[in-house]
């Protein structure tokens, strides 16, 4: 099972025992990927107070990290973006981010259209209010 454990040089680490994604068969299945920097805590548009708690966010510049990570990590595994098929997104704030997120969203997906779920979540494991989990074509 280990030959099907894909990871990138790019995208930043995962933040658990996990790799960015696992082939099987024709597809690639990603594990959760957020917005964070390589080699980085820095997270777009994310202002976090002494106790790493966020203050402020920008929801726009975290979707676009996320995206550029997504893309990251399909083309170093083998697949690319416009083999996207399925994605899930967790969104911290759905009443306050769903319409800019949408708006991002339809920039990027427009020519491709995969499949699409968006959930509120309560938090996830970083200070981040965006995290997707995709699945492509090999």
């Amino acid at each position: 099972m280990q030959e099907n454990i894909r990871n990138s040089d790019r995208a930043p680490l995962p933040v658990g025992l996990y790799p960015h994604a696992r082939k099987v068969g024709n597809l690639l299945f990603l594990s959760g990927v957020g917005p964070r920097k390589k080699d980085s805590k820095t997270i777009p548009g994310v202002e976090l107070n002494d106790k790493g708690d966020i203050i402020s966010y920008d929801i726009e510049a975290q979707c676009e990290s996320v995206f550029e990570n997504v893309r990251m990590i399909l083309e170093d595994c083998g697949s690319s973006w416009d083999k996207l098929v399925d994605v899930q997104v967790f969104l911290t704030n759905m009443k306050e981010d769903f319409s800019s997120f949408n708006k991002v969203y339809a920039e990027y997906f427009k020519d491709i259209q995969p499949c699409r779920t968006t959930v509120e979540v309560n938090a996830l494991p970083t200070p981040i209010a965006i995290e997707l989990k995709c699945m492509a074509e090999i």
